[in-house]
């Protein structure tokens, strides 16, 4: 596995990430002892990528990555056997429970066309599901260094869903709409997305 990551313009991936030295150098550090110890599984890069933000203060994912810590210690075992993160995945964003049967409904979703038995798959339906309660473009809010990642994370886990993203929809409008298709809720009136007046609102570029 490559986990070269190439520098931004505005400085290292860690500063562009978190806009500070001294937390680029802390990201800059603990991305490395991720890295040292990952087991080789498909999605180490996008988890220590997703570890490093939120240990940094970076995306929005609430505290654990959205998981319960057990389920997160799990995480850390499978793909970073031998690292101790102690309370560092805990900074103070709880993950609140209002949304929950959204949160559901998303999860559910991903798990329906998830790529086979893995448990990475279910963890990571259950981030991305509490990465869509933010406001952001989707993969920032993960805490991912590029949008290419979250597309290439959704092939990688959840292949048939992804595959329906045809004309590379922002990722977050695309599963909310997946949501109301299968529910037989079709809100947009326009006739097809291309000549609809919000065609970059829902297809422009994620920056």
């Amino acid at each position: 596995m490559n986990w070269q990551v190439a520098a931004r313009p505005n400085g290292s991936p860690a500063q562009a990430m978190v806009g500070a030295d001294s937390n680029a150098d802390a990201a800059s550090l603990l991305f490395s002892e991720l890295a040292s110890h990952a087991a080789g599984h498909s999605n180490d890069h996008a988890l220590a990528c997703m570890i490093v933000s939120l240990c940094t203060g970076g995306g929005a994912l609430p505290d654990w990555l959205g998981l319960e810590p057990p389920a997160f210690a799990c995480l850390l075992r499978r793909h970073f056997p031998g690292v101790d993160l102690g309370d560092r995945p805990n900074i103070g964003r709880p993950l609140h429970g209002k949304r929950q049967e959204e949160r559901d409904e998303l999860v559910d979703l991903m798990l329906l066309d998830k790529a086979g038995d893995c448990p990475s798959e279910v963890w990571m339906a259950h981030i991305i599901a509490a990465g869509c309660m933010a406001s952001d473009h989707l993969w920032q809010d993960l805490g991912l260094w590029d949008r290419t990642e979250l597309t290439a994370l959704m092939r990688r886990n959840f292949p048939p869903l992804a595959a329906r993203n045809v004309k590379d929809m922002k990722w977050k409008k695309f599963l909310y709409k997946q949501l109301c298709e299968a529910e037989g809720i079709y809100a947009c009136r326009a006739p097809s997305c291309e000549v609809c007046v919000d065609y970059t609102v829902c297809f422009g570029p994620e920056e």
